[in-house]
C-alpha cells in the first residue's frame, strides 16, 4: 500500500469514528467512549494535515489548468502559485510520511538500566562507573528519578555491575538507543609507559513492565535469603536481608542486597527479574516479526559496538549514525541530546523504509 492509500484509509477511519462519537448511545458505555475518543484524537492531526495537503494539491492543479487554457494575463500569477504550492506539497509530503510511521507505545515507559564491565579488567570497571555517572547526569538534566537497585563495586571505584531504575517523562524514548557495547580508548592510571588501552562495558536498557505483563507461578521461582555485605566489603547488618531469586524455567538469577529491609530487596529483585524476562519476550517477538530489525537501532543487541569514547582526542563516535563529536568531557557530563536526536532521526528513516517498501 502506498502512502496516499494509507492516508485515505486513515481519513475513512477518522470519519467512521466521528460518526460513532456523534451517536448518543455511545455515552452509555464509558469504556467504549474513552477508547473511541482516543482513536479519534490520535488520527485528528494527520487527517487535518492530509486534508490541507489535498486542498493545496487541488489549487496547484487549477493553476496548471489556467496555464493550459492559454490565459496570458493569469499565467504569471498561476506559475507563482504552482511553484509555491509544489514546494509546500513536497514539505508536507515528508511530514505526512513521518506521521504515518507508528509511534513506539513504550516511549513513555520507565526502564531498568544495567551497566556491566566487559573486556579490560579494572579499566573496564572504571569505565562502567564513568557511564553510570554520565547517565546519572543525563537523568538530572531531564528531571528523571534514578534509584540504584544493586551494584558490585571494585576496590578502585569502578563497577563490575550496577543496576538502577529510571522513572520520568519519556525515559525509554530517549534511553532505548543506549543498549549495546560502549568502547573506551585511554591511558589507564596504572600504565607507566603512557600506552593507550582499549576496553569496553555493556549497557542494557530494559523496559519496566507492569506486574500484569509478567506473572510468575509459585513453582517458577525460588527465593533464597542470605546475609548482605556492604559495598566495598563493609558489613551492613547481621540479618538475612539480601535476596536471591532463581527463575527456574530460564535459569535466570537476580540478587539484591542494597536495602537493609528484606521486603524492599525482594521487591527490587522481582522488578529486575520482570524487566529481564519482559526484554526476552520482546526480543523474541521482534525476531519473529523481522530478522532485519536486528541490524537497526533499538534491537537491544548487547554484542553490537555502538559507541567509542576516545579520551586523548576528547572524541566520541557513534558507529550507527557515523556521528563524531569532539566534546567527550561534555558528553560524560550528560550532554547526550545531539547523539539521541541523530539516532532518533536515523531510526525514523529506517522505519519509513519499512512502512513504504
Amino acid at each position: 500500500m502506498d502512502w496516499i492509500s494509507k492516508l485515505e484509509e486513515a481519513e475513512k477511519n477518522f470519519e467512521k469514528l466521528q460518526q460513532k462519537l456523534s451517536d448518543p448511545n455511545i455515552f452509555s458505555n464509558p469504556e467504549e467512549y474513552k477508547k473511541t475518543s482516543k482513536l479519534h484524537s490520535d488520527l485528528s492531526d494527520i487527517v487535518s494535515k492530509y486534508r490541507a495537503y489535498k486542498k493545496i494539491h487541488s489549487q496547484v492543479d487549477e493553476a496548471k489548468h489556467l496555464i493550459a487554457e492559454g490565459d496570458k494575463e493569469l499565467a504569471e500569477l498561476a506559475q507563482q502559485e504552482i511553484e509555491s504550492g509544489e514546494k509546500k506539497l513536497e514539505e508536507w509530503e515528508a511530514e505526512l510520511k513521518r506521521m504515518l510511521v507508528p509511534k513506539d507505545p513504550n516511549d513513555s515507559k520507565d526502564i531498568i538500566l544495567e551497566i556491566r564491565a566487559g573486556t579490560g579488567g579494572e579499566e573496564a570497571a572504571l569505565f562502567a562507573a564513568d557511564l553510570f555517572r554520565m547517565y546519572s547526569r543525563y537523568a538530572e538534566i531531564n528531571g528523571w528519578k534514578m534509584e540504584i537497585i544493586d551494584m558490585s563495586e571494585t576496590g578502585t571505584g569502578g563497577f563490575k555491575e550496577i543496576i538502577a531504575s529510571l522513572e520520568g517523562k519519556g525515559v525509554y524514548g530517549k534511553m532505548k538507543y543506549e543498549s549495546g557495547t560502549h568502547r573506551v580508548q585511554r591511558v589507564p592510571i596504572t600504565e607507566a609507559s603512557g600506552r593507550i588501552h582499549t576496553s569496553a562495558s555493556t549497557v542494557a536498557v530494559l523496559l519496566e513492565p507492569e506486574e500484569v505483563d509478567i506473572v510468575f507461578r509459585p513453582d517458577e521461582i525460588r527465593i533464597d535469603t542470605f546475609r548482605s555485605s556492604g559495598h566495598g566489603g563493609q558489613h551492613v547488618n547481621t540479618t538475612d536481608s539480601a535476596i536471591r531469586i532463581l527463575h527456574i524455567p530460564t535459569g535466570m538469577i537476580v540478587t539484591c542486597q542494597d536495602e537493609k529491609s528484606q521486603h524492599k530487596n525482594k521487591a527490587k529483585a522481582l522488578k529486575v527479574l520482570r524487566a529481564r524476562l519482559y526484554d526476552m519476550k520482546i526480543s523474541e517477538q521482534k525476531a519473529m516479526i523481522s530478522e532485519n530489525r536486528k541490524k537497526q537501532v533499538g534491537t537491544g543487541d548487547r554484542s553490537e559496538r555502538i559507541r567509542t569514547y576516545n579520551f586523548p582526542q576528547n572524541r566520541v563516535s557513534d558507529h550507527r549514525v557515523n556521528l563524531t563529536l569532539y566534546k567527550l568531557d561534555r558528553v560524560l557530563e550528560g550532554d547526550l541530546d545531539e547523539f539521541i536526536e541523530a539516532l532518533r532521526v536515523w531510526d525514523e528513516a529506517n522505519k519509513l523504509k519499512e512502512v513504504f517498501v
